[in-house]
């Protein structure tokens, strides 16, 4: 089982995005020194919680400040973009990195309507042609010119790893139509994703990227010495989506201590519990086990994971943790 990281730059309450990005850092020399495959950053906008608003300057900083380790977009969020724009940003990446660079890609919006129509200046994307510019973009990667007449550089021998992300079944069928590697995002949905993999691995047609499909899953983790202690680093993360999905998520992430006291209705305990199904919590040994599950119900051997505590250190403690658990 391989064990990756994907870091979303939680801002905690009483806290800055400086501080954010600086954590977000710190946690990427920390993981690759533990034996994580991989680490992913998110791209957000207009949010107080989230400091990730540009992967690709985020990851050009973590590849300078990590050796070995793969570091990549957890997405780039295409429809906003010139697909050109994107490949030559990571045409850069992988030149300054050869073999390093994964180019993680979603459709989401990332934010509000009004997000959308600020990143496009006030004109219309058009979500539709988003298979279409996959294709540019593989092209522009590959050093093929396009229908322009201009290529994506600089030019080099090496090209980023494309992943395409999905929390439903549209990227995955996108994904097997072009032969793209795959990664559900467990943690945004809980239910069906087993099935979206199953479609995509059954209709996965071989391409120049990959012989065969290729897939991970994304999921929240949060790792205590004991389940007490997870279950109350946890609280903090029920309680933040909570407010995410109720539209109060401006303050930053809230602490435990908090969550504990909130006033929490019927309705709200109800919505806490259907969340966790994309939350694992745990000590290592009960983390582990429903990793592997969750990996084999995946039929994958990576899973990527999404720790967020109020505290950083116990965001570093919970990587360590699941580190020594799977002997990484």
């Amino acid at each position: 089982m391989k064990l990756s990281v994907l870091d979303q730059s939680p801002v905690s309450k009483n806290k800055t995005a400086v501080e954010a990005l600086k954590e977000t850092t710190e946690l990427a020399k920390e993981t690759e020194k533990l034996g994580y495959h991989r680490f992913w950053v998110s791209e957000h906008h207009s949010t107080k919680s989230l400091a990730g608003s540009s992967p690709e300057v985020l990851i050009a900083h973590l590849a300078a400040n990590t050796s070995h380790m793969k570091i990549g977009s957890g997405g780039v969020l295409l429809p906003h973009y010139s697909s050109y724009k994107v490949a030559e940003n990571f045409r850069m990446l992988e030149s300054l990195n050869p073999g390093r660079i994964d180019l993680g890609l979603g459709r989401a919006p990332g934010g509000m309507p009004n997000v959308t129509r600020a990143l496009a200046d006030g004109n219309r994307r058009d979500i539709d042609r988003y298979p279409e510019q996959i294709d540019e973009l593989t092209n522009y990667l590959n050093g093929r010119a396009s229908s322009y007449h201009v290529h994506a550089t600089p030019l080099g021998d090496t090209k980023p790893d494309i992943w395409l992300l999905g929390s439903s079944g549209g990227s995955a069928r996108i994904a097997a139509n072009k032969g793209l590697a795959f990664s559900f995002a467990h943690f945004i949905n809980g239910n069906g994703g087993s099935s979206v993999v199953d479609k995509y691995m059954e209709r996965f047609s071989p391409s120049e990227y990959n012989d065969t499909p290729k897939t991970n899953v994304a999921v929240f983790v949060v790792c205590g010495e004991t389940e007490e202690e997870a279950e109350y680093l946890a609280s903090s993360l029920d309680l933040a989506i909570l407010l995410i999905e109720q539209g109060k998520s401006g303050t930053g992430f809230p602490s435990p201590d908090e969550a504990l006291q909130y006033p929490y209705s019927v309705f709200d305990k109800a919505r806490i519990r259907e969340n966790r199904n994309r939350i694992i919590v745990g000590d290592p040994k009960q983390v582990r086990q429903q990793i592997e599950e969750l990996g084999n119900m995946y039929q994958t051997n990576e899973v990527i994971v999404n720790t967020i505590t109020y505290d950083f250190n116990a965001r570093l403690k919970s990587y360590r943790l699941l580190a020594e658990e799977f002997g990484l």
